[in-house]
């Protein structure tokens, strides 16, 4: 318990606890930087926060996680490149002094089961949850927007990290039982339910993504003169997400090959999003599951964002009794799958995938199975966006 930790750590019970979870994204990939529909789901896997106020400016904290201990004034807030784990925090603190509000000193614990590096956001789920504890520390009232663009802009700003705001989002507004649909454009969002008996099993291929961060720049440079490029066919469009197959087919000469693959997956992906929120209200699982299917597929030989262990863990997911769907999640070249199992076939799922992943490439996979869980601000007093 986060409580146990901190009263053995500062000798005292914490004012506030709260809890920030990670996520998965179902499905919705690479849609994001190009104004598009994703649709991640909160899981039940998170970081945890015990905090007590002080009355000076120093903020103590400890990571449960690094075994780790900074302290520093909330008059001086900096990059730490000693301890750079903190600047996750550090910067939430800068940004919400920045928009005028005056924070408490504390004394703050941290830690969770959230993996580090596997793609589940474990980064958002500091931010958002440091923000939440903010709010509960010194008496704030945020919006819920404002608490996900301000954790948002604590990773690109702060700690220097490119990303978009689907993981700040979703960290702070999951809902139990429930994936949410986010327009990346407006950032209008609605909860969908997950009917029936489902786990989300997220496996792990033990890949680090080396190629992802330079290969998403690729990605992004790419779909940027795929729209240049239709536009001069008198396509009036400033994102992919404006157009659909049979404008995309119309205009394909003007396109090389590859700028016609990215934009295909693109605007599929966004149509896939689409009918999986339909499905989804409907309670289909098994069409939803094909659309997963999709996915991947198009991840995989239009996008060109797979790789080989990916590839094998979802070919591995989809012999499995149970299944519904399988596919990549995230920016790919390594990192996770994503796979929606019958809630009584998901013990046998992790251990089949787990020997298969195995014999087939030597390679041992972290498998998480998990359910759609309330995000932050579930249990946060939040007044609501006007």
């Amino acid at each position: 318990m986060i409580e146990e930790a901190f009263a053995k750590i500062y000798g005292a019970a914490p004012d506030a606890v709260v809890r920030a979870p990670g996520r998965v994204n179902l499905i919705g990939e690479h849609t994001d930087y190009n104004d598009g529909f994703v649709l991640p789901a909160a899981i039940d896997r998170a970081i945890e926060f015990a905090a007590r106020r002080r009355e000076d400016r120093l903020v103590r904290v400890h990571s449960l996680d690094f075994q780790d201990q900074v302290e520093f004034s909330l008059d001086a807030l900096q990059k730490d490149t000693v301890h750079p784990w903190s600047n996750y925090l550090r910067g939430v603190f800068k940004f919400l002094e920045d928009e005028g509000y005056h924070l408490k000193g504390s004394d703050v614990v941290f830690g969770g089961n959230v993996p580090r590096e596997a793609g589940l956001s474990s980064s958002a789920a500091v931010e958002v949850g440091t923000v939440a504890l903010s709010m509960r520390l010194s008496n704030l009232n945020l919006a819920p927007l404002d608490v996900v663009r301000l954790a948002r802009r604590a990773e690109n700003e702060f700690v220097n990290v490119p990303c978009g705001i689907m993981d700040q989002f979703i960290c702070a507004l999951g809902k139990r039982d429930h994936a949410l649909f986010l327009d990346c454009r407006d950032l209008a969002y609605r909860h969908v339910p997950l009917r029936g008996n489902v786990k989300i099993i997220v496996c792990n291929s033990g890949v680090r993504r080396a190629l992802a961060a330079s290969e998403y720049e690729i990605r992004l440079e790419q779909c940027r003169q795929a729209v240049a490029q239709l536009r001069t066919t008198g396509l009036a469009v400033n994102s992919l997400r404006e157009i659909d197959l049979a404008d995309l087919e119309v205009a394909s000469p003007s396109l090389t090959e590859t700028l016609l693959k990215r934009a295909r997956h693109v605007i599929s992906e966004n149509h896939r999003v689409l009918e999986a929120v339909k499905v989804l209200e409907k309670g289909d699982l098994e069409r939803f599951g094909e659309l997963m299917n999709a996915s991947h597929e198009s991840l995989r030989d239009d996008y060109e964002v797979s790789s080989k262990e990916l590839d094998v863990l979802v070919d591995l997911a989809l012999r499995q009794p149970g299944v519904l769907g399988a596919r990549m999640t995230g920016a790919g070249f390594g990192g996770c799958t994503v796979n929606l199992v019958r809630a009584d076939a998901a013990e046998s799922f992790a251990e089949a995938v787990k020997a298969g992943y195995r014999k087939a490439l030597g390679l041992d996979a972290d498998i998480y199975v998990c359910k759609a869980s309330d995000g932050a601000l579930a249990g946060c007093s939040t007044r609501r966006q006007d």
